[in-house]
């Protein structure tokens, strides 16, 4: 049985495919999912570079309607701004699926740290999930689609 592809391009977190933008200069690189997707177009985003935060940066964690550093400083216009732009240019390209790191700030669907900095997971999305979700884009994570998919 074939399954049809959509034709819409998906949109994928860019550290997904290896590229060193995450908050510790690294990209977590997914032969698996790529794998997975591997006849699909890809458009990789990182809203956290978009917004301008440096490669590397403090780690930062959602806290109430705010994102901050452990230091307590607020960087939530940089999370606004790259949720900002990137939902535009997913928006842009026709995107109707959304394929995110799990547990970022920006890009968690479904669980995020607490804001605590204890590793402690959260029922939430990030700032970029939960644009992209006002715009009408299914978002799953990482974790969640390998998931789906292995069964």
């Amino acid at each position: 049985m074939n399954l049809k592809i959509s034709s819409n391009p998906v949109l994928i977190s860019a550290c997904l495919m290896g590229e060193a933008c995450r908050f510790d200069g690294q990209g977590k690189h997914n032969s698996e999912l790529l794998e997975l997707l591997k006849d699909i177009t890809l458009i990789p985003l990182c809203p956290e570079v978009e917004g301008g935060l440096p490669i590397p940066r403090p780690p930062a964690e959602i806290r109430g309607s705010g994102v901050f550093k452990e230091n307590g400083e607020d960087v939530s216009d940089a999370f606004q701004k790259g949720a900002s732009v990137c939902t535009e240019k997913s928006v842009a390209a026709l995107v109707n699926q959304a394929i995110l790191k799990s547990r970022s700030p920006a890009c968690g669907c479904g669980k995020i740290y607490d804001g605590s900095f204890s590793k402690t997971l959260i029922d939430g999305d990030g700032i970029f999930t939960q644009a992209l979700k006002a715009a009408g884009i299914n978002c799953i994570s990482d974790e969640q689609y390998l998931k789906s998919k292995l069964r």
